[in-house]
């Protein structure tokens, strides 16, 4: 069977799973269409190993200058070439997919859609949801992150036996705890760890903001704080920073390859993810399979299927920020157990592999085949 999976770039993430699911299922012929080789948004590299499927890249233009129709005739000459027996499309709500999407419906192919999106990630109205719903029943089935995703795309009216979980997973492999610990140690005083793009969700401001309160604290038992990443609110926390008197303790290192990022969570104590929305937060994901326990925003998508409430770790309201300071104090003191916690996090995102995606993906197909 031929099987052709479309998605914007291809980074780590994408590679480790259609990676896992052509190693599980080798009589599936597998075309990953990547719609550019590059994005603006996510400057991912792919990885330097030659991938056991077919890869098809569109054009080697970022993906955020690519126009419209060239991208629409590309997909559809792409698709007539492979002439797949099933699509799956990343999101319904691209152009690019859309486009896809017509041509499965032209061809008579069944389509399985893979979605991160959940229903507090934006306000939601009657008309656009409407809209949704009638675009999601041109979907066989579905594979989703988790909990919340399922319960958003049935309430939009897919049948909850067509949609299934493990979409959101990264290659657990890449981060194991044991061959970290080798790698140079960045800062010599313990760290709080953040990974993030330096956008206005990503509640980075509320953060340096909850952090300079914690230290004021804690004092000289205060650890510090790394931002890996960056983006447009650079200048402004660098500004809020420096206004804080901050600079010897919160740390920009800058936006790092997920290769360069090793050694940050190697020797970090704790992972933050403070997001006021996110659909899932795949760096949690990482950080958990680096052995760390996890301060993670109730209002992340992940938070529902990863985070075990003083197991793993802890969540907490992103807006609160006397609620982040405290989890600080409280997970940098000696009530909490740091390496039980950490090895907690390390087991269970074990559920989350690479392999459980492969598996839960090829449900997602033998449903859209069998109810086509």
């Amino acid at each position: 069977m031929k099987i052709a999976a479309l998605t914007p770039v291809s980074g780590p993430y994408v590679v480790a799973r259609y990676a896992a699911f052509a190693a599980k299922f080798p009589d599936i012929s597998l075309f990953l269409v990547e719609l550019g080789q590059t994005s603006a948004t996510y400057p991912w590299k792919h990885p330097d190993f030659i991938p056991p499927y077919q890869r098809i890249i569109l054009s080697e233009q970022p993906l955020e200058h690519q126009s419209i129709p060239s991208l629409f005739q590309s997909i559809t000459q792409t698709l007539d070439q492979i002439e797949p027996e099933l699509i799956i499309l990343c999101g319904y709500a691209e152009p690019a997919m859309f486009s896809a999407m017509l041509w499965s419906l032209w061809h008579q192919k069944p389509a399985v859609l893979l979605s991160a999106t959940k229903e507090d990630d934006a306000r939601r109205f009657w008309l656009s949801e409407t809209i949704k719903g009638g675009i999601l029943k041109l979907y066989k089935a579905a594979l989703v992150g988790g909990k919340p995703q399922k319960r958003y795309l049935v309430k939009l009216g897919m049948n909850p036996k067509s949609v299934f979980t493990g979409y959101n997973v990264v290659g657990n492999e890449n981060f194991g705890a044991e061959q970290l610990k080798f790698l140079p140690q960045p800062y010599k005083n313990p760290y709080f760890l953040t990974i993030n793009r330096f956008v206005p969700k990503k509640n980075l401001l509320r953060l340096v903001t909850s952090y300079a309160a914690y230290r004021q604290i804690a004092g000289d038992r205060a650890w510090d704080l790394v931002l890996c990443g960056d983006g447009e609110l650079r200048s402004p926390i660098e500004q809020q920073i420096i206004a804080l008197n901050l600079q010897d303790y919160v740390h920009l290192p800058g936006f790092l390859q997920q290769n360069e990022l090793l050694p940050y969570l190697a020797h970090a104590s704790c992972f933050v993810h403070a997001s006021i929305q996110e659909q899932w937060g795949l760096v949690v994901n990482e950080a958990m399979a680096a052995g760390l326990p996890a301060l993670v925003s109730n209002r992340c998508g992940c938070f529902e299927d990863l985070v075990i409430e003083g197991v793993n770790g802890f969540g907490f309201d992103p807006d609160n920020s006397s609620e982040i300071t405290n989890l600080m104090l409280k997970i940098s003191s000696e009530e909490v157990n740091l390496k039980q916690m950490g090895e907690a996090a390390l087991e269970h995102i074990q559920k989350f592999s690479p392999d459980y995606f492969a598996q839960n993906l090829m449900q997602a197909v033998n449903y859209a085949i069998a109810h086509s």
